[in-house]
């Protein structure tokens, strides 16, 4: 008998992690390589990344994602077999393959830090260096930041409504599963107190949290054989899902079997307002008066703003904080804004800006700051006046990365920046951004 071949593993099936250079769009390369033939490809650059607008009803974005990014700037670069492919497809000329071999991004990076808030307009990024290599940039830096800073801005929102009670990112199952580790840790630096996924909770330090499923009530003979299989495992201080059957027979089930140290009861069902007020009511009259009560089911801002009187201790959201709560991209560009006919950052810089009706842009490098009434401004002649505080720091400077701050140390930026925006940026309506990124004459 032939001897049945063993199957290739899932690992030997899987294709091998692209290199940052690679996470791009093609007609960079193409522009990348025109460049190295023309000659060009080191003149002296200057790109932005900005919003012309916010999502339709926002009052102000949160920036997140630099701490991923940065690293992957730094890293920039291309492997033998991924220029051959490059090559192979036509992609790069023999003479921009050459230069891309050893590539490495040598440049200048400053940035908004990330936590901090910005407007229409607000420069939160800067790219200057050689023409070719900051043009390489360009898809890297819009799809890290339009995906995490969509999340984040949409996270800060919900924190607000929350009004302090605590919020448990829980959006794993809604999303590509590397975008989950990301979501989790954008909505956490916006102020989201834990998460469910476990891969965050490794790599970024963030608290991770979680109890069952409905599937794990419906697997035992009888809810109170699910509870008592849960409150054996963890402990009473575990949080029992109630509403399988019957929320008022599930809180008696569950304060039976845990006992009034009972921790918390999740509501995932059924109008959230009046069920928490009757679970209340009931864990009271039960004696379980410390039982925390935490609702779950597609909640965003809008529907946890609407929960504000009701006796609810903390919120779960999934779908509509990983796809930024209706506005899945923070609408972010990156453009070319200064440019010299020649090498090196002593070489003059003539301001170029996109004129095309609505995607307008203003040309020249920019020194933003903020006025003590907390406008935003900026300058391209560098000079900030009296008063004035520099929004944007050096986070790479020669290639070499210069600002790394903790995961703690941007969530601790994010709640500073957020408390000190003005009353109506503060508001979940909808409504128009509190300030916009101006030109100062």
């Amino acid at each position: 008998m032939a001897k049945t071949q063993a199957p290739r593993s899932t690992a030997a099936r899987q294709p091998a992690g692209a290199s940052p250079g690679m996470l791009t769009d093609r007609y960079e390369l193409t522009m990348y390589s025109s460049f190295v033939e023309d000659g060009s490809v080191d003149n002296h650059s200057v790109f932005e990344a900005f919003a012309r607008r916010l999502p339709p009803g926002r009052r102000y974005g949160l920036l997140a994602g630099l701490g991923r990014l940065i690293p992957m700037i730094a890293g920039f670069g291309f492997t033998d077999d991924e220029l051959a492919f490059l090559q192979a497809t036509g992609a790069i000329t023999t003479r921009a393959a050459d230069r891309l071999a050893n590539f490495r991004f040598s440049g200048d990076i400053t940035a908004y830090p990330e936590g901090e808030t910005y407007v229409p307009g607000s420069p939160v990024l800067t790219a200057e260096g050689p023409l070719g290599e900051c043009l390489l940039l360009e898809t890297l830096v819009l799809s890290v930041l339009n995906h995490d800073i969509a999340v984040a801005s949409a996270a800060a929102r919900m924190v607000t409504a929350a009004r302090g009670r605590p919020i448990i990112e829980m959006g794993s199952r809604r999303t590509h599963e590397q975008a989950a580790i990301a979501a989790a840790r954008a909505a956490y630096l916006a102020g989201f107190d834990t998460t469910s996924n476990l891969a965050a909770g490794h790599l970024h330090g963030i608290p991770a949290v979680g109890t069952v499923a409905h599937a794990f009530i419906l697997a035992h003979d009888s809810e109170r054989d699910a509870f008592a299989s849960q409150v054996a495992a963890l402990g009473a201080g575990t949080t029992l899902l109630v509403d399988t059957f019957d929320i008022e027979q599930g809180i008696r089930t569950a304060v039976e079997v845990a006992g009034p140290e009972l921790g918390g009861i999740r509501i995932d069902s059924g109008d959230l307002d009046v069920e928490s007020r009757r679970a209340r009511t009931l864990l009271d009259e039960l004696g379980a008066t410390k039982t925390r009560i935490v609702v779950t089911s597609d909640l965003d801002e809008y529907v946890i703003t609407a929960l504000g009187a009701a006796p609810i201790d903390g919120f779960g959201v999934g779908t509509r904080v990983v796809t930024g709560s209706g506005h899945p991209t923070a609408g972010m560009v990156y453009k070319l804004v200064a440019v010299s006919d020649r090498p090196g950052a002593e070489a003059p810089l003539r301001p170029v800006a996109k004129k095309a009706s609505g995607k307008g842009s203003a040309g020249g490098r920019k020194t933003a700051y903020r006025l003590p009434d907390g406008s935003e401004h900026f300058r391209l002649d560098g000079v900030i006046p009296d008063g004035g505080r520099p929004v944007q720091v050096p986070v790479i400077r020669g290639g070499e990365m210069v600002h790394e701050p903790s995961l703690a140390e941007v969530r601790a930026h994010a709640a500073a920046a957020i408390a000190a925006l003005p009353p109506s940026a503060h508001e979940v309506a909808d409504g128009e951004p509190y300030t916009t990124a101006m030109e100062e004459e």
